[in-house]
């Protein structure tokens, strides 16, 4: 049989094994009779949507609870953690991740003395402003309930340098990622002496993934850009799917000043030939992007059009969705995430994983409605409107910028009936501290700012300043350490009699998140 994890396999088969092999995948990844149109028609056996449709809980308890925390700790051996410590010391030596050089020649080259390992497998490919990491983690779902081994490449991380790297679904163990580095590391070496600049951080963590999944090795590569596209490290592989999520205003200082100069950085991952699967986008960057997959030849799929979102109700713990795919629609799907932003991100995933097996293009049907159900139910994105604590209610959300800021507020307000909110918020300097805490000046009682433990984080005294003429001195608190500022926050919160409505919502950043995730002892 033609390995269903390159779509690119089938093109050369006759059309009679192409629905011969594509129904012994379906088949064989759920254990139903190989009969899709039975199945589509309700033959075989299903949940009772009727449960389905009127709350969420009868479905989570079929698809069972996620595997355990999909963030990971630090070693609890010493030395393991010492070694680990080790090659993270080393890697910081290297330029960070906001010091860049608009090039690939570097991270080619590495690629070239470690044998194209990035060539090993297919990929598919994400870029956009907000939800590439949702959505890689949706797209991860989908191809590891149809059986394919599945590499997620996704940056920032939340706590742990390791849950960079994925393999089957959960990020690589600290023995593995130190085993890794020291294989590339003579390769890196080499390279370095030969170019003006050392590899960055970035490039070599890159190197890094790519060569993992190869030495796993994998079906598939999931893999998020870590800025723009065209130069960026990931953008040495020819993803068969390049997946845009929503673009927007962010990094303006190196990817443009408008949407549409930003899509033209990002449209650099349109490979020739490619599908390109379009989340919904402003006017320009459309346009930029669809004349790019036009000089290339690429297939366009756009939100909206080919695919999109049916409908969507809040549920217990999430939503349920009814998704038009680019084979036809799948309802029922419960999604343990909240927001709209976040329904949208999976029609863009399930689009994506339709466009990797052919569905669209060679084949004129649907996934397996329950295998696509029972992908989606379990998935999780740390970091993501999580919440961690109750009585009261603690909530980490990663937005950094006004556009995911006011998709984030939209959303906790349609998710929780908080009767008063409180804010803790700390932002990196480059970042537009000003529309983000503007998007959130609606839904939040009070803020209270502080800074997290990194060095991009933005000056607290600079950032109360900003928050003082946004939400009125009256309603900011200042604490510059974190650990104070969330005592302070809960403290706040439960001020109010209705101590059931009360909540707080960290946020600001990535980094914000990492550090009052590890504080609230989540990990």
């Amino acid at each position: 049989m033609s390995d269903p994890s390159d779509p690119r396999d089938f093109a050369d088969e006759p059309a009679d094994d192409i629905d011969d092999d594509f129904d012994d995948l379906v088949g064989e990844a759920t254990d139903l009779p190989q009969d899709l149109d039975s199945a589509r028609s309700g033959e075989t056996p299903t949940p009772d949507l009727a449960v389905i449709e009127a709350g969420s809980r009868t479905l989570r308890a079929v698809a069972g609870p996620p595997q355990g925390d999909p963030v990971p700790t630090r070693p609890e051996d010493p030395e393991l953690d010492k070694a680990l410590r080790e090659v993270e010391t080393e890697l910081s030596t290297r330029w960070g991740e906001t010091k860049l050089d608009p090039s690939v020649q570097r991270i080619a080259a590495l690629m070239d003395v470690l044998g194209e390992p990035q060539r090993a497998y297919p990929s598919i490919h994400i870029t956009g402003t907000n939800g590439k990491t949702s959505t890689a983690r949706m797209i991860e779902s989908l191809l590891a309930a149809f059986e394919l081994r599945t590499g997620r490449y996704t940056s920032p991380h939340v706590q742990t340098i390791t849950e960079r790297i994925s393999l089957d679904g959960a990020p690589i163990s600290a023995e593995r990622f130190i085993e890794t580095y020291q294989d590339v590391k003579p390769y890196v070496e080499l390279v370095d002496a030969r170019e003006e600049y050392r590899l960055s951080f970035f490039e070599v963590l890159t190197a890094m993934a790519y060569a993992a999944f190869a030495d796993a090795p994998v079906d598939a590569a999931v893999v998020e850009v870590g800025m723009g596209g065209t130069w960026d490290a990931t953008n040495v592989i020819d993803g068969s799917v390049a997946v845009v999520t929503p673009i927007d205003l962010d990094h303006t200082d190196r990817l443009g000043e408008t949407t549409g100069e930003i899509a033209g950085e990002k449209s650099g991952i349109i490979k020739q030939g490619a599908t390109v699967i379009l989340a919904q986008q402003p006017v320009d960057a459309a346009q930029v992007l669809l004349k790019k997959a036009v000089d290339v030849d690429a297939t366009v799929a756009r939100e909206g059009m080919e695919f999109g979102v049916v409908s969507r109700e809040v549920a217990v713990g999430g939503q349920l969705l009814t998704l038009r795919g680019l084979g036809g629609e799948y309802d029922g799907i419960f999604l343990p995430l909240h927001g709209a932003h976040q329904a949208h991100n999976a029609a863009v995933a399930l689009a994506a994983v339709e466009a990797f097996f052919g569905i669209g293009a060679e084949h004129a049907r649907t996934l397996d409605v329950e295998t696509v159900r029972r992908a989606f139910a379990r998935t999780a994105s740390p970091g993501r409107l999580e919440v961690v604590r109750s009585s009261p209610t603690v909530i980490l959300d990663a937005a950094h910028n006004p556009h995911g800021a006011r998709a984030s507020a939209e959303a906790v307000s349609e998710a929780f009936g908080f009767s008063r909110l409180i804010g803790v918020v700390s932002t990196s300097g480059e970042k537009d501290a000003r529309g983000l805490l503007e998007a959130f000046e609606p839904i939040f009682a009070e803020v209270v700012v502080t800074q997290n433990s990194t060095s991009r984080a933005t000056d607290v005294d600079a950032l109360a300043a900003v928050a003082v003429e946004v939400f009125g001195e009256d309603r900011v608190v200042v604490e510059p350490r974190l650990p104070d500022a969330l005592e302070t926050a809960i403290t706040l919160a439960e001020e109010e009699a209705e101590y059931g409505g009360a909540g707080v919502l960290v946020t600001g950043s990535i980094f914000t998140v990492g550090d009052a995730r590890l504080l609230l002892k989540r990990g």
